[in-house]
C-alpha cells in the first residue's frame, strides 16, 4: 500500500477549519483537520508534508511523524508546523483503522472505559470564527442560534446552567474576565471588575449550587499578580479548574500561581508537544495537563502526553473548541486514557455546523461521548462539501 495523493479542503465559511486528507493506491482515503491559519498550515503540508508521504506505505504512522518532526527542526517545530503535522497524522491513523476494520481506540490498545464524560465550552455558533489576533466584539457573534451560549453565560449564567443540566450536561466553561483585560493589557485588573466578572459564577452557584462544575478559562491574557487576585476572588465559588489564565510560557511563572491559590491549574494545549508539556509537569506547574490533538503533534503524540502525565499521578484533558475531525480523535483518545478526566466539547457545534461537513457525528447523550465503531477515525467528509462554491482544494500527487 502506497499514499498516491495528499489533498487539503478549505471551506470559506468555516474560516478557521482545514481538513486534510491522505489517499492511497488501494481506494482508502483517511481524514485529518487542523485549526487556525489555515493558509499557512496548508502550505507546509504540501510544501513539506506531501513530498515525504508520497509513495510510502500510509501504515507507518510514527514513522511518518518523526521523520516530518525531525525535517522541521532547523525552524523550531512548534505552532503552523504541528497543527500541519498533526492533521497529517490524524489522517494516517484513520487509514490504519480502515485497513485493520476497527475504531481508533482499539489500535491504540483499547477502551478504558466505554464512555467519556463531556463538559460544554459555552460558545455559541460562530464564536471561533475570524481571523486570529483580531479583536472581536461579543456583540458581533450573538444569533438566535437555540445553543447560543456564549450570550448565555455572559447575560444569564444561572439559566444556561439550568438548562445543561436537564440534558445531563454537569459541567461548563466560561471565560469572564476577559473584557478586562483589555484595559490594562493583562497587567492589572481593578477589584470593581473582578467583581464583575464573578457576575456569572455568582448566578451559577445562585442558580443550581454546586449540582455542576465550572471551569475558568483565561485565554493567556493576565499577568501573574492579576492572575493571582482573580484566582482568590474565585476561590469560595469552586471552580473545577482555572485554564490558561497565563501563558504557559514560563513553567516557573506558572507554578508561583499554582502557589496562590487552591483552585487546581489546569493548562495547556499552547505548550505544544510532549516536550513543552514535559516542562509544565516536571516543574509542578498544572494540576491537570491539557492538549489539542490537531495541534500537539497529532493522536500518538497526545497520548504520549497523557502517559506522561499518568506518571505523575496527574489526569489528562484533551482540548476541543475546533472542528468535527478533532472532536471524534479525541473521544478515541479519552476512552482509551486511563487518566482522561473529562472530554471538552460545544454543544452548538456538535449539534449545529458539523453536520454539514461531516457524514457522522459522535454520540453524546446525557453529559457523556461514546466512541464511534466503525473502523478508522469513524467519519468522513460530507461529498456535498466538495460542490460548494466557497470549497477550495489543492492536491499533491505522487509522480
Amino acid at each position: 500500500m502506497r499514499i498516491t495523493k495528499v489533498e487539503s479542503v478549505h471551506i470559506a465559511e468555516f474560516t478557521n477549519i482545514l481538513f486534510v486528507r491522505v489517499h492511497t493506491d488501494e481506494g482508502l482515503v483517511g481524514l485529518g483537520e487542523t485549526y487556525y491559519t489555515p493558509e499557512t498550515a496548508r502550505s507546509f503540508v504540501h510544501e513539506v508534508g506531501a513530498p515525504m508521504l508520497l509513495g510510502h506505505d500510509p501504515r507507518d504512522v510514527d514513522a511518518h511523524w518523526r521523520r516530518l518532526y525531525d525535517a522541521t527542526h532547523v525552524y523550531g517545530n512548534r505552532g503552523n508546523e504541528m497543527r500541519a503535522i498533526s492533521a497529517l497524522e490524524v489522517a494516517l491513523w484513520d487509514i490504519l483503522g480502515q485497513v485493520a476494520g476497527l475504531p481508533i481506540y482499539r489500535l491504540l490498545g483499547g477502551a478504558f472505559r466505554d464512555r467519556i464524560r463531556i463538559y460544554n465550552t459555552c460558545a455559541g455558533p460562530l464564536y471561533a470564527r475570524g481571523t486570529p489576533g483580531v479583536p472581536r466584539h461579543e456583540s458581533a457573534r450573538r444569533t438566535d442560534h437555540p445553543y447560543e451560549d456564549l450570550t448565555a453565560f455572559h447575560e444569564d449564567a444561572g439559566a444556561l446552567a439550568t438548562d445543561l443540566l436537564s440534558e445531563g450536561i454537569t459541567a461548563m466553561k466560561i471565560w469572564p474576565f476577559d473584557a478586562y483585560a483589555r484595559e490594562t493589557n493583562g497587567t492589572s485588573i481593578s477589584l470593581r471588575d473582578v467583581e464583575r466578572g464573578l457576575e456569572p459564577i455568582r448566578k451559577i452557584r445562585d442558580a443550581v449550587g454546586d449540582d455542576i462544575e465550572v471551569m475558568m478559562e483565561g485565554h493567556g491574557y493576565w499577568s501573574l499578580p492579576a492572575a493571582a487576585r482573580i484566582a482568590r476572588a474565585l476561590e469560595p465559588y469552586k471552580p473545577f479548574w482555572l485554564e490558561d489564565f497565563m501563558k504557559p510560557d514560563s513553567p516557573q511563572t506558572l507554578a508561583r500561581l499554582k502557589q496562590e491559590t487552591e483552585i487546581p491549574i489546569c493548562g495547556s494545549e499552547l505548550a505544544l508537544t510532549r516536550y513543552g508539556m514535559r516542562d509544565l509537569i516536571e516543574q509542578e506547574a498544572v494540576d491537570i495537563v491539557m492538549t489539542d490533538v490537531t495541534w500537539t503533534g497529532g493522536i500518538a503524540e497526545s497520548r504520549k502526553i497523557a502517559s506522561h502525565a499518568e506518571t505523575y499521578n496527574l489526569p489528562f484533558v484533551s482540548h476541543d473548541c475546533t472542528g468535527p475531525v478533532t472532536l471524534l480523535a479525541s473521544i478515541h483518545l479519552s476512552v482509551h486514557c486511563p487518566n482522561a478526566l473529562i472530554q471538552e466539547s460545544v454543544r452548538a457545534y456538535y449539534r449545529g455546523f458539523y453536520a454539514d461537513l461531516t457524514t457522522t457525528q459522535p454520540r453524546i447523550e446525557a453529559g457523556y461521548a461514546y466512541p464511534p465503531e466503525l473502523p478508522g477515525l469513524g467519519t468522513k467528509l460530507n461529498t456535498d462539501v466538495f460542490d460548494r462554491e466557497d470549497c477550495t482544494i489543492r492536491e499533491s500527487v505522487d509522480g
